[in-house]
């Protein structure tokens, strides 16, 4: 059924699927993240600090890797995405990585993949395959209902000591830095990311077994401004 608020009479916009990766580095109970500045100019929330990540390309689904995801990060997907899917949102993550601060998150390979973009070509030319397995699934959360631009984004989330390559400027990020974790919330953050950072804390706390079963957060928010909040 379609769902239309009564008080405002019209159909929220149908989300784009999109991917997004929180890089932590150190051990301790504050560790780094890596995340960057939105410039100004940006139609999709300007001037927030957010995690790297984007919209899913046609060109991630062909992506060959002998690096794939874990069978158990790629069960988790698989519970409200299709498999060829899962795979190539991990890819999105890992490409929007590069293209918006410069790194990469890949093993040495000999296997040289035909490249659908500038990520691929920087992962080959670096003698790097994408490393799919590095990454787990934090959770998930939909631009709400009542925003004109969306995004069903999967968040995943990654070790810093896998990440090589040198930070860069770039177009989509004003300015890109490692920042510890518990100061993130007191920056220019949107509401999502402050619900990411919780979760990101809650992982790191109690530290899940890898490939283990477990529930997936989903956040979003219905066309009258009421959250939605359940474990997938």
């Amino acid at each position: 059924m379609e769902n239309i608020s009564k008080k405002h009479n019209q159909k929220p916009a149908v989300p784009r699927d999109a991917a997004s990766i929180i890089v932590v580095r150190g051990k301790d109970k504050n560790p780094d993240v890596l995340v960057g500045r939105r410039p100004s100019t940006a139609r999709f929330m300007p001037n927030v600090w957010v995690f790297p990540g984007g919209a899913l390309e046609t060109s991630d689904f062909e992506l060959t890797t002998p690096f794939s995801l874990r069978s158990g990060v790629s069960s988790l997907l698989t519970r409200t995405s299709k498999p060829e899917v899962a795979h190539a949102l991990a890819w999105t993550a890992l490409r929007e990585m590069y293209e918006e601060t410069g790194l990469f998150i890949g093993r040495k390979s000999s296997l040289n993949t035909p490249p659908t973009g500038e990520a691929q070509s920087a992962y080959n030319e670096s003698g790097l395959a994408p490393d799919l397995s590095a990454l787990d699934y934090l959770m998930r959360a939909c631009t709400p209902e009542y925003q004109p631009i969306r995004f069903n984004t999967r968040f995943f989330i990654a070790d810093g000591s896998a990440a090589s390559g040198q930070i860069r400027q770039t177009p989509e990020l004003e300015e890109i830095s490692w920042v510890p974790l518990d100061n993130l919330i007191q920056m220019k953050v949107a509401s999502i990311t402050g619900i990411v950072i919780k979760q990101t804390q809650l992982y790191l706390k109690e530290k899940p077994a890898p490939d283990s079963e477990r529930k997936i957060m989903f956040f979003s928010a219905d066309m009258d401004h009421n959250r939605i909040w359940r474990e997938e």
